[in-house]
This record gives structure tokens, C-alpha cells and sequence, in this order.
């Protein structure tokens, strides 16, 4: 049964069926299926989706279709691994959300899926998040990277507000600092003091491990 459930999972990510992935979340907690495994499937799924998204053999459709369909499962399976005393092996917390001010989402949901399927542990927080709710996250779930999205020119500036808040409560120096959207350039992220910069979510996750040296 397990072997069915874990390929029921991975199943539900490729082809982007976010009902199928939660009822495969709930036969994980319903048959006892061991929760750590459960995860693997959906971020190795949720992996080759990115990897063939990067090849250009899938679109931008498929992405976000699976990291919804993977949204659906994770609560399920998180809790379950909360219940058991369990604990995932994770390349590092990544504390990720868009600017205030802006309400643009696709690109950060692309960048989180594929962290996640890479292996980090991600905190989306959303949209329109103020600089101080970014400080709070970051302390709240002790993150090694915070990734903040801005797709504006108006907005972009709201990264700036974000790094200085850091510096005003001595977090600058524990969490690398990631930034992008359609507003961001490389000489851009230089000048606000940001660790690192991608144009493309696949790139973002490169970056991601090497500022971590994973």
C-alpha cells in the first residue's frame, strides 16, 4: 500500500491535480505511511517539474499547477510529521514573501515550489508583506536566506526598507539576503546590500545553495 500511496503522490504533482495530491496526503496519515517518505515523493516530484520547466519542456502553467497540487498535500503531511516527532532533513530555512505594495505572486511561487523541491524548508508568507513582518518571520523561524520579491519599479524600494530593518535589529549578518522580480537587476541588488540576485526562478535556486555552500 505504501508503494501505491507514494506513487499516488508523485503522480498527483506531475500532473498537477491538486484534489488527488490531498486524498493521497490523507491516505499517507489514514494507512500510517510513513510521513518523511510522503514528503520525498512530492519534492522529487515537484524537482523533475522544475527540471523540466528549466529544459523548457514545460511551461509556466505546469509549474504553478504542481506547486499547488503540492501546497494541497503539504499541511496534510506536516502535521502528521509534527504528530510522529519527526523531523525532515532540510538544506536550510528560507523565509520568502513580495514586497508591500505589491500584489504579484507568480514569480515567488515559482521560486518557493522549486526551493522546496530542491530540499529547503520554505515560509511563503505571501503578498504586499511590510518590512517588519519580514524581520519578524526571519526570527521567527530562525531562516538562513530571506528571498524578497518585487515586480514594480514603485516597490522595489520597499527591499531596501527590508535589509535596513534587518541591519536595525542585528539580523544582517545571520541571514543571506536574496532579491528579484521583473524590478530587480543585478546592479540594483548591489546597491540596497543584497547577498545574492537570479533573473529566473531555476537560477534562484542555484543561488540559494551557493550562498548556503550546499
Amino acid at each position: 500500500m505504501e508503494t501505491e500511496i507514494l506513487e499516488g503522490l508523485r503522480k498527483a504533482i506531475m500532473e498537477c491535480d491538486s484534489e488527488d495530491a490531498r486524498k493521497w496526503a490523507e491516505k499517507v496519515v489514514e494507512e500510517k505511511t510513513d510521513p518523511i517518505r510522503a514528503f520525498d515523493a512530492i519534492t522529487g516530484a515537484m524537482r523533475e517539474v522544475g527540471d523540466g520547466f528549466g529544459r523548457g519542456e514545460l511551461w509556466l502553467p505546469d509549474l504553478v499547477g504542481a506547486a499547488d497540487a503540492m501546497l494541497k498535500a503539504m499541511p496534510l503531511l506536516e502535521k502528521e510529521v509534527g504528530r510522529k516527532g519527526l523531523k525532515r532533513k532540510t538544506l536550510g530555512t528560507v523565509v520568502i514573501g513580495t514586497v508591500y505594495g505589491d500584489i504579484h505572486t507568480i514569480g515567488k511561487i515559482m521560486v518557493a515550489s522549486l526551493l522546496t523541491g530542491e530540499g529547503f524548508t520554505v515560509c511563503d508568507l505571501g503578498i504586499n508583506i511590510k518590512a517588519e513582518e519580514f524581520v519578524g518571520a526571519t526570527k521567527k523561524h530562525k531562516a538562513d536566506i530571506l528571498a524578497i520579491s518585487a515586480l514594480m519599479t514603485t516597490t522595489a524600494s520597499e527591499q531596501k526598507k527590508v535589509i535596513e530593518a534587518l541591519e536595525k535589529e542585528n539580523l544582517r549578518q545571520k541571514v543571506k539576503v536574496m532579491v528579484g522580480g521583473g524590478a530587480v537587476t543585478q546592479e540594483f541588488a548591489d546597491s540596497i546590500g543584497a547577498d545574492g540576485y537570479d533573473a529566473t526562478a531555476p537560477g534562484a535556486v542555484k543561488l540559494a545553495r551557493r550562498l548556503l555552500g550546499k
